[in-house]
């Protein structure tokens, strides 16, 4: 358990202007990639502006959001994750624990990721977490307007894949094979305010890294959002109009053998009697994507920190952990 403490003021989380890495000119991507690069190192967190994603599309999907979790519970409960095979749907307040040993956290939420059919090669396998998405009855237009928003963070993702492999000095294609098909999952997230009545250490979530390879956070303006810098202190990471929060999760670090960081953050629930709305989009190469120490990073002698798993693999077991089915 990693007890609350409040945040210091402030450092540091960059802001990096992403329009230089849709350039046609090497230097230009390179300059950008070398402000990743530095981020990766220091924080494992930065913001993004002129990312290519629509302002309207952004505010739409906040929009979505606040319009869904104020649907009656039990027409949220329509859609229950507990009725998808593969965690799609809503996922009630306190359903998960992201800080083991912690009470479960203080938010509710609606999951997506890939929506695919019984046709599909991976449902036909059998792959842990592979099938439908479920939707809501109302808003009529949430999926259409769900997957708008999605098609926009692939394609960001996509592209943020391409900056990643430069920061590390490889060919920018590099993750391509594993970026043919991408897995990809979505969440709408409501914290209600902070009760009086939390216990000791619940949060609306919980300290954490995240799972996967790259997080890309859109949050309104109510704040929350803490991260651990490399001195241990937590740092506000408020939001800045028109900008994403991106973050690393844990499987870079097995990519580039500790050079970049995944990093602790949290989140505390505002406590002014205003809702905290967000949508985390988690983007990762295909299910069966070898994640392993890439050639820059790897030391002479060969010797890595971190044993290859694949992307598959380490979100199952992370997936059932979270929700108290690990032992």
């Amino acid at each position: 358990m990693l007890i609350y403490t409040p945040p210091t003021a402030a450092k540091c989380i960059p802001i990096i202007d992403l329009g230089g890495s849709f350039s046609p000119n090497l230097s230009d991507r390179k300059a950008v990639a070398w402000e990743i690069h530095k981020a990766c190192r220091d924080i494992g967190f930065f913001y993004i502006e002129n990312h290519q994603v629509p302002r309207d599309a952004m505010t739409d999907h906040l929009a979505l959001a606040r319009e869904f979790f104020a649907l009656p519970e039990h027409e949220k409960r329509e859609v229950d994750v507990k009725l998808s095979r593969c965690t799609r749907g809503y996922e009630g307040l306190a359903a998960q624990t992201l800080d083991e040993g912690s009470p479960p956290d203080l938010k509710e939420g609606f999951i997506t990721g890939c929506d695919l059919d019984e046709t599909h090669p991976y449902v036909k396998r059998g792959i842990p977490g592979a099938g439908p998405n479920q939707w809501p009855r109302q808003p009529v237009y949430f999926k259409q307007k769900f997957n708008a928003y999605v098609e926009h963070m692939n394609r960001l993702g996509q592209h943020l894949m391409t900056c990643l492999s430069l920061s590390l000095e490889l060919p920018e294609d590099y993750f391509a094979e594993g970026l043919e098909d991408p897995l990809y999952f979505g969440r709408l997230l409501h914290y209600p305010p902070q009760p009086a009545t939390a216990s000791f250490n619940q949060l609306g979530a919980g300290a954490h890294t995240d799972w996967g390879t790259l997080t890309m956070l859109l949050q309104d303006d109510v704040g929350g959002l803490q991260v651990r810098n490399a001195d241990g202190d937590w740092i506000a990471a408020p939001s800045i109009p028109d900008t994403f929060i991106v973050n690393l999760g844990e499987m870079v670090p097995i990519m580039t053998n500790g050079l970049y960081l995944s990093t602790m953050h949290r989140v505390m629930n505002n406590a002014s009697g205003r809702s905290r709305f967000s949508a985390p989009h988690f983007f990762d190469p295909n299910y069966f994507y070898h994640v392993k120490c890439v050639p820059t990073c790897l030391p002479e002698n060969g010797q890595v920190l971190s044993a290859e798993t694949t992307v598959g693999e380490h979100i199952e077991f992370m997936n059932r952990k979270t929700y108290g089915l690990v032992a």
